[in-house]
């Protein structure tokens, strides 16, 4: 796929092995809005069961592979999706620690990435067009993360309401990640099959998916968090003031987004900038302290 202009090509993708500290990073990192943090924080319940799935799934398709630069890429998405998923896995085990109990919620997503979204024992053509729908799907969630890759790492509205640099520098680290790997899934979609309806069915799956979790991830979380203890009722409507406060996207970030993804000629390298998401990764202190 074909960089924008002034934007770096070529790129060797490449897992940073990186560490964060969660000893000092409180419940509520986002000071005194629960309500905005746990918007975010249902990230961490999703993307442990979804990114090994991503992982899975790629390494099924990489006998389909034809092409060696997409194979090139394949192999450094799944090395950069496998450190999310663990970098993530920590959170959640720090959100125990500290008394938010999220293995309930976490069983169930891993139940629709493994049970509804797993193999289905199917043999011949029909393993092969499932495989493909499931790289779709990929395609679809990657260019959300790739979008949200985008939002925060502009986000300064975060870092002046005081959200804990640890926390910013794990979410800006893998946002930078997902902007700098952000075409690949869609670049194995289209050399695997390259089908619109395949591609529009995909993200309609998504949507729907991505929407149920994250309402029902975060009304858990209000309910379960032990210092709110269910007082202020969780759900998207939150986003109405979050969002045009800068705290978490909003809806009319994400619908345009959509809609440029519906667009037969659409590129992910015309979401976010590669370059940034390089400088990014070049001061990021986990993925420095990684080269160390």
């Amino acid at each position: 796929m074909t960089a924008q202009l002034g934007e770096p090509e070529n790129i060797v993708l490449q897992a940073r092995d990186v560490t964060f500290d969660w000893s000092g990073v409180p419940l509520h990192w986002i000071p005194n809005d629960p309500v905005a943090t746990h918007l975010i924080n249902v990230l961490h319940l999703l993307l442990p069961a979804g990114e090994e799935w991503f992982v899975k799934v790629f390494k099924e398709a990489l006998p389909f592979v034809r092409d060696d630069r997409i194979r090139e890429d394949v192999l450094g998405f799944i090395g950069q999706e496998a450190m999310h998923a663990a970098s993530h896995d920590v959170v959640l085990d720090h959100f125990v620690d500290q008394g938010l109990d999220v293995r309930p919620f976490v069983r169930q997503v891993e139940f629709i990435f493994d049970g509804l979204l797993g193999d289905r024992d199917l043999t011949g053509e029909r393993a092969r067009a499932w495989l493909f729908e499931r790289v779709a799907i990929i395609a679809a969630i990657e260019h959300f993360t790739g979008v949200l890759g985008d939002w925060i790492l502009n986000a300064e509205a975060l870092d002046r309401a005081g959200a804990h640099p640890m926390m910013l520098d794990l979410l800006r680290w893998h946002g930078a990640e997902e902007v700098e790997h952000r075409h690949v899934a869609h670049d194995l979609y289209m050399h695997l099959d390259g089908s619109y309806a395949g591609r529009v069915r995909a993200m309609t799956q998504t949507i729907t998916m991505l929407l149920t979790l994250w309402q029902r991830g975060h009304r858990f979380l209000m309910a379960r968090d032990p210092l709110v203890r269910g007082r202020i009722k969780g759900g998207l409507f939150h986003l109405r003031r979050t969002g045009p406060a800068g705290l978490t996207p909003t809806g009319r970030m994400l619908g345009p987004s959509i809609m440029r993804y519906l667009k037969r000629s659409y590129s992910p390298l015309n979401e976010g900038s590669t370059s940034q998401a390089l400088a990014y990764l070049a001061s990021s202190p986990a993925a420095q302290a990684a080269l160390r």
